[in-house]
């Protein structure tokens, strides 16, 4: 039964197809198809972008000039961040006793002559006593020598008694000198030893204070704890340079120099660059890594370098043919193309997209192999923007 019907429908729609074409009196005209939609435009295909002048205000869409640039040769070497040596200031303890007080905090700014610490020293109490004893001593030798010199004059001392008070008067002159010297070395200052009249005036507290300004890096001591003349307490780095210091292997020693420019970039903020230059390359090579520090200084005015810090320095030598560089942030991704955006002549607002080659990366600029030439205007801001405008558009949105 199942065959007999399709037999019959196959039947139907072979007659149905032999009969004449020509309009018959019951013969209805078909309707027209529709017509197919327009497909949305691939990925494959450059986009235009149109934006009323409002909307590329608020895209923040900005321009730049592709620019002939001279080739030159790079070589990037890992590198951490340390302070510079030579600006690090280490503060020691001048009289030795017990810490009463640390203010300074690791990393605390401190200016210079702050107070970093308090130390409780019978040995500064001491050397005050010792001072004053011998001040006492000199000024009495003082008088006797007056006196003599009165009685030397009158005749009634001779020559020797006013020789021998006089080299007494001297010997203690120079003793008060001597422990008027070590106040100042044991941390008193002028006025301090200046105004030191009497016993009631001796102080027993040392203030450690920074000698320099800058940040303290180290600190080796807290409240309580016993320590000697001599002892570090601090370290205080002037960071606002710093050293970066790499590994150079030994075939890149050639191409790299003291003096040699260098760019210094951050993997957490890859847009910022500091520049600096080699100041130092080992003459000594590791045996077991065949490598040699090579160290750059670096200005570090925003403090964005940290102590520690893993960076990237890319050392420029030598210069060869010109090629054309645009901003890297000029530079989107659609598929598997390269494009950037650039804007149609004459057209305020509306934005061509352009398929480029990229060669290599320098820094925030990327060299254009082809589809660019010095000149050409390309949009080095708000190109995101374009791109998910122009996704739209191929999308039918």
């Amino acid at each position: 039964m199942y065959g007999a019907a399709a037999g019959v429908v196959w039947s139907e729609r072979r007659a149905s197809s032999s009969r004449p074409q020509g309009p018959g009196p019951t013969t209805h005209a078909a309707a027209p198809s529709p017509a197919p939609a327009t497909p949305p435009a691939s990925e494959s295909e450059p986009a235009e972008i149109t934006l009323a002048p409002d909307a590329v205000a608020r895209a923040g869409i900005k321009t730049a000039t592709a620019e002939s640039e001279r080739a030159v040769q790079s070589l990037t070497v890992p590198a951490t961040v340390a302070s510079n040596a030579y600006r690090d200031t280490r503060v020691n303890a001048l009289v030795g006793g017990v810490v009463t007080r640390v203010s300074a905090e690791l990393g605390t700014p401190v200016q210079h002559g702050v107070s970093l610490a308090v130390i409780f020293s019978n040995e500064l109490a001491e050397a005050q006593m010792k001072y004053l004893s011998m001040r006492a001593m000199f000024e009495a030798d003082h008088q006797k020598r007056e006196r003599t010199e009165k009685l030397a004059a009158l005749g009634a001392a001779s020559r020797q008694e006013l020789e021998e008070v006089t080299a007494v008067h001297v010997g203690h002159e120079t003793e008060v000198a001597a422990a008027r010297q070590r106040l100042l070395l044991l941390g008193l200052s002028s006025d301090q030893v200046a105004r030191l009249t009497d016993a009631s005036q001796a102080v027993s507290e040392m203030v450690v204070r920074a000698p320099v300004a800058g940040v303290v890096i180290t600190r080796s001591i807290n409240p309580g704890q016993v320590v000697g003349a001599g002892q570090d307490l601090f370290v205080v780095a002037d960071l606002s340079t710093v050293w970066v210091i790499g590994d150079l292997y030994e075939k890149d020693f050639g191409s790299v120099r003291v003096g040699s420019p260098a760019t210094v970039t951050i993997p957490a903020a890859p847009r910022e660059l500091l520049r600096g230059r080699v100041a130092y390359i080992d003459p000594r090579v590791d045996p077991a890594t065949r490598t040699a520090k090579v160290r750059v200084e670096v200005p570090n005015r925003t403090g964005g370098l940290r102590l520690g810090m893993y960076v990237n320095v890319i050392f420029e030598s030598g210069a060869g043919e010109r090629r054309t560089m645009i901003p890297r942030s000029a530079v989107q991704f659609v598929g598997d193309r390269t494009v950037v955006y650039v804007p149609v002549e004459d057209n305020e607002g509306q934005f061509a997209e352009r398929p480029v080659m990229l060669g290599q990366t320098i820094g925030d600029r990327v060299e254009v192999l082809d589809g660019m030439k010095p000149g050409d205007p390309v949009v080095s801001e708000g190109s995101f923007f374009l791109r998910a405008e122009a996704t739209r558009t191929r999308s039918g949105g």
